[in-house]
Order: structure tokens, then C-alpha cells, then sequence
């Protein structure tokens, strides 16, 4: 039996499947990752991303900020992968997705339930009087960009490197793992905490855990049951072709 049909058997017979998803499944959409041979980290200083170097010097975090998230992100679409989700979701076939992305690439492919553990750049928030705005609605013509309301400084409601987790996607996503009796991973390296502690609760709460990813991770060896090795959309379409004959 191939991998894929145990992955789709292991999908189907599941009371509650969660899916996981990181850097990897957005490549295919044209994002870069932050890491690795030609991550974003590679042109950019990620101290630009620290909240106290934003706080010190908005006006040049915010450059980079337009740069990467806005004019960068903003051109791109889901992919094959991310719409492979929505409509498991929209089939039964999964509860929810976890992501450490920022894109909100999953909510526009149609994804429903998404804990998007580290923010999401398709809102600003002041960090005076905690208004959240629809980023579209916010003029970045003018750095850095001011609250409407107070005039206070605006920052994308993601998380910089020395804020905490978000209480409540941290508590969700984390619930999601100990309900969860299969999750699938996507495009994760296992390197960025806290968010890798969450397949390990998974599979600490006894879920069968699938991976997909074009080359072994931190999880393959010590978490995961099946390994899919391929690209995000080429085995999303793969597994979702056995899981059609399944429910055919």
C-alpha cells in the first residue's frame, strides 16, 4: 500500500483531523521562506522585526515591513495546497488549520476555522489605544503610517520577535492538538518556538501525524507516522485524488 493511500485511510477514518501548516505551503504561492538558502533573513536583518528596534526606529522597520509584507505578500494567491484544505474542510474531512503564516493565505482560499498562531498581516493595530483596522484601509504612502483615531503608531497585527503569542490563538491551537486524532503537517521545519511544540502535543495525545514535506524536518524522524515527500500542492493533489477513490 502506497503512503498516500494510508495517509487518505488515516484521514478518513479520523474523528478529528487538524491540519498544520508553515512556511512551505505559501513557497508555491510566490512567498519566500525567512529562512534557509534564499529566505527572506538572507536580504533582510530580521532586527528590523524586533519589537524594540520598531519601537526605536518605525519609520525604517516600516520601510522593510512595506516591502516584504505589503508589496510582496500583497501580489500573491492561494495555491493548490491551501484550496486542497478548504475543501476537506468543507467536506468534513478537517476540523481546522493551525498556521504559523501570516499571509492569511488559508482564509482566502476558503478556510473557515484558522488559528493563525502568529498574527495576521491583514490587520494593523495601534499600539496606543489597541484599535484594529483592515490594513487595505490604512495609507502606507507616508511612513510610518498613523492611527486615525489617536495618531498613534500602527504596527501589523503579527507578531515581531520579542512579543508573546496571542493568548487565545496560543490556547486554540494547542486545544486543537490534544483533541486532534490525526494532524497533517505542511510545509514546517520544526525550528520556530513554540509553535513546534504543537505537533508533539499531537502526538503526545496519541495522533497519527502526517507529514508533507520536500525534504525531512525536525518532526520526520521523531513524530511522524507517514512521511509524504513532496511539494505542498503536489501531494495535497495526490493525497485528495486517494481520498476521492475512499469516498467515491
Amino acid at each position: 500500500m502506497s503512503d498516500y493511500k494510508k495517509a487518505a485511510e488515516t484521514i478518513v477514518a479520523a474523528t478529528r483531523c487538524v491540519a498544520f501548516t508553515g512556511a512551505g505551503i505559501s513557497v508555491e504561492s510566490g512567498i519566500p521562506p525567512f529562512r534557509g538558502e534564499n529566505g527572506l533573513w538572507n536580504k533582510y536583518d530580521p532586527t528590523t522585526f524586533d519589537i524594540q528596534y520598531f519601537m526605536e526606529n518605525t519609520a525604517h522597520s516600516w520601510a522593510a515591513i512595506r516591502d516584504i509584507f505589503y508589496d510582496l505578500f500583497g501580489q500573491v494567491l492561494p495555491n493548490a495546497a491551501h484550496y486542497a484544505l478548504a475543501e476537506m474542510e468543507a467536506r468534513g474531512l478537517l476540523t481546522a488549520v493551525v498556521t504559523q503564516n501570516v499571509d492569511n493565505l488559508h482564509s482566502d482560499a476558503g478556510s473557515k476555522i484558522v488559528y493563525e498562531f502568529h498574527g495576521s498581516l491583514k490587520k494593523i493595530i495601534c499600539l496606543s489605544c489597541g484599535n484594529r483596522f483592515a490594513a487595505a484601509e490604512v495609507d502606507m504612502n507616508r511612513l510610518p503610517p498613523a492611527c486615525g483615531g489617536c495618531g498613534g503608531v500602527l504596527k501589523p497585527d503579527v507578531i515581531f520577535f520579542g512579543e508573546p503569542i496571542p493568548e487565545v490563538a496560543a490556547a486554540c491551537s494547542f486545544e486543537e492538538a490534544e483533541k486532534t486524532d490525526c494532524m497533517i503537517l505542511i510545509g514546517t521545519t520544526g525550528t520556530v518556538a513554540p509553535a513546534n511544540m504543537i505537533p508533539s502535543r499531537a502526538k503526545s495525545s496519541n495522533a497519527r501525524i502526517i507529514e508533507i514535506n520536500p525534504v525531512p524536518s525536525e518532526y520526520t524522524s521523531g513524530v511522524t507516522d507517514i512521511f509524504l515527500q513532496d511539494s505542498a500542492t503536489t501531494a495535497m493533489e495526490k493525497l485528495m485524488e486517494e481520498i476521492d477513490k475512499l469516498e467515491s
